[in-house]
């Protein structure tokens, strides 16, 4: 696709050479929000795998929590070993995705990003996440996107 967004494309190629199963969708709107991704989507918002970038002193941490929840920061700092885990700055961000905020996927990063993965997505049989850019969405499963990820499990609320 000529017209493609570059960082869907860099996405599409990641996602196929990862082995990845699911659909990856253009939305007609950016969908930011879970809330947002999940009404487009026409599912729960817990079913949408929020990418949050965090930095974590200087380096990127990835949380890959369900729309359903909000990253207890302090806690999961202590739960993964780090001594704090701010908000990242939408240039933090891109520097270490190539993405930006709003669609961060959880693959396709210049280098590989420390991610780790809420285990309350494994109550949906289909998970949907960004697929780098705002628009993109690409479905998979809990252990798909464990997989494709080679996330760490930790509980973030």
């Amino acid at each position: 696709m000529s017209s493609e967004h570059p960082m869907i494309g860099r996405f599409r190629e990641e996602h196929a050479r990862l082995g990845g199963t699911g659909e990856i969708v253009i939305l007609p709107d950016s969908v930011h929000t879970a809330v947002l991704a999940a009404e487009a989507l026409g599912c729960e918002p817990g079913a949408i795998a929020n990418s949050l970038l965090f930095d974590a002193g200087g380096s990127p941490v990835l949380i890959l929590t369900s729309g359903a929840h909000r990253v207890d920061a302090a806690l999961t700092a202590q739960r993964i070993g780090v001594d704090r885990l701010r908000r990242a700055s939408p240039e933090f961000v891109r520097e270490h995705t190539g993405q930006v905020i709003g669609g961060v996927s959880p693959l396709a990063h210049p280098a590989p990003v420390p991610t780790y993965l809420d285990p309350w997505l494994s109550r949906h049989p289909v998970v949907w996440a960004a697929a780098g850019h705002p628009a993109a969405v690409f479905s998979t499963t809990y252990d798909e996107l464990l997989r494709l990820t080679g996330a760490s499990v930790v509980e973030v609320e």
